[in-house]
């Protein structure tokens, strides 16, 4: 590079070293130019030259010296000076994300052999040279590889849940046999329950009457020692625990060992009610011997299902609707509930997953207006996946019988804590009607929905139900992992329903604590049987 002055000072030309090419030319006025502007003008030059410089080496490394005008380098030189790059590396971007496009359309080459690990896959890349079409179906194929990979995971998982699930737990059913084993050997675990002084009260409709219907001796004494701890007035309350032959020793000793005064605590098993009577349920004693339901429920839950068109979600509610505890009596006890207690009027029924953390008497003032059943509808509320059930969820309208009685859009309500009138449910076909309506889908083979109490029970309680506000029954605490904790705590009644059961290894760890609050971990035979602690 040169700088060229004029004899006469009167213009300044910078050109390249092979003088074919003005980088600048500055021309002086006709006049006398003092020797501090002169000097100035130096002074800038001299601080722009290296830049000029770096930048014309660049280009002319990439060729501008076949530029033949000053018009030609501005060009080139123009958007460096400005500080804008080329459009290469976009251009680059385009035609990559078009063979993208184009791979994903076409189908992948077969025999492809596939890298186990990113890492194989630069290797092989830099190895065997691949273009960018086969890098990309490469890519797809792994990446295609991998979601296959991850959803049979997942639905390996599901399954391992749900077996997890229906099983019993060492501690839980160690603790049945112990206090089974204590029944025949300690007279106080025989003791009369309740006492022969308090047996009138069993039948005393000024007292709060709550149903319990399990086998799961821990989960009941959950729900009479919370309801208990979180009653304003606990003399008030009386407990019927109902419970199965094999369970009723074990249930009767735990309750006769561990009072829960001044409540009042009846254990009574399906065995001890004269009106259970085959003749009396006969479809539910179709239901538990039936081969075909029986291996619904028992068989392999994978076998003739299409997982490649069902979501991970939708599987686990199949599962879910498919526990073992769906064809137990004690399950369908409640549908009994005004002839196994003909003297009562109203009762509160509760599962047994629920823990109580408020006091329940209001419950027998409402008004229920005439209706049978009062519960929280589940078609509406905070959670969406909770709380957004309808008839649609629940039935195949595909059926005929189906799409002809039932509307898909109707709310459905939650069972598990509900106020029934039985004076106004003895006026009803209400029983009639579910044993009609699980005939007819034993007909069909379980195809007009795959039982469950609660089906049946949306069809027989139509036109019965008085919705009570939400906050008295909370939903989904076993199977929602992001249960919102506030709204747990400020509800009356709190539902574990789903796999996830607070006693199991697989419950939620940080739901757990509102449970186990009210399992005495003191006591000797749930220490010695080793019950999972918070």
């Amino acid at each position: 590079m040169q700088l060229h002055f004029s004899p006469s000072m009167r213009s300044i030309t910078i050109s390249s070293s092979n003088g074919f090419i003005d980088l600048m030319k500055i021309k002086v006025a006709a006049r006398h130019i003092s020797y501090r502007t002169l000097f100035h003008t130096i002074l800038i030059l001299a601080f722009l030259l290296p830049f000029v410089f770096i930048l014309t080496a660049v280009v002319t490394l990439e060729g501008v010296n076949k530029c033949s005008s000053f018009d030609c380098l501005g060009r080139r030189l123009g958007p460096r000076l400005l500080g804008r790059a080329d459009d290469s590396g976009q251009r680059l971007v385009r035609d990559f994300y078009k063979i993208l496009n184009q791979v994903n359309t076409e189908e992948l080459p077969d025999g492809l052999k596939l890298p186990d690990t990113f890492s194989q896959l630069v290797s092989e890349m830099k190895n065997k040279q691949y273009d960018a079409k086969t890098f990309a179906f490469m890519l797809r194929a792994m990446m295609e590889k991998l979601e296959r990979d991850i959803r049979e995971s997942k639905f390996a998982e599901l399954m391992n849940k749900h077996f997890a699930a229906s099983a019993i737990p060492k501690g839980i059913h160690c603790l049945s046999l112990r206090l089974t084993d204590e029944y025949s050997s300690n007279a106080h675990a025989r003791k009369q329950l309740p006492s022969p002084e308090l047996l009138p009260l069993l039948s005393d409709n000024s007292y709060h009457h709550m149903i319990v219907s399990t086998d799961n001796i821990l989960a009941a004494s959950v729900v009479v020692n919370s309801a208990v701890q979180s009653s304003l007035q606990p003399e008030k309350i009386v407990f019927h625990v109902i419970t199965d032959k094999k369970t009723y020793a074990g249930m009767h000793s735990w309750f006769a060992l561990n009072p829960v005064s001044p409540a009042i605590v009846e254990v009574k098993g399906v065995h001890q009610f004269d009106w259970l009577t085959r003749e009396n349920v006969p479809v539910l004693e179709a239901v538990e011997s039936h081969n075909g339901i029986r291996s619904y429920y028992h068989g392999n839950h994978i076998a003739g299902a299409n997982l490649s068109e069902t979501t991970p979600r939708r599987f686990a509610s199949k599962l879910q609707a498919r526990s073992p505890k769906y064809i137990s009596l004690l399950n369908h006890l409640r549908i009994y509930i005004p002839e196994l207690f003909p003297n009562l009027n109203k009762v509160v029924f509760l599962d047994d997953d629920v823990v109580i953390q408020r006091d329940l008497s209001p419950l027998w003032e409402i008004d229920l207006e005439g209706k049978v059943n009062g519960a929280v509808e589940t078609c509406r509320g905070e959670d969406e996946w909770v709380m957004s059930k309808r008839f649609r969820n629940y039935f195949n309208f595909s059926h005929p019988l189906i799409a002809k009685n039932l509307n898909p859009d109707e709310c459905a309500w939650a069972y598990g804590m509900n106020i029934f009138d039985l004076s106004a449910w003895r006026k009803t076909n209400i029983r009639e009607t579910y044993h009609s309506w699980l005939k007819e889908n034993l007909k069909s083979n379980l195809t007009m929905w795959k039982l469950g109490t609660l089906p049946p029970a949306l069809i027989a309680f139509k036109g019965h139900i008085h919705p009570i506000d939400p906050s008295w029954h909370m939903l989904g605490l076993g199977y929602q992992n992001k249960t919102n904790i506030d709204s747990v705590k400020k509800a009356a009644v709190i539902h574990y329903n789903g796999q996830s059961k607070p006693w199991l290894q697989i419950g939620f760890e940080h739901l757990r604590p509102f449970w186990t609050k009210y399992v005495n971990y003191s006591n000797d035979f749930v220490r010695n049987c080793h019950i999972l602690e918070s």
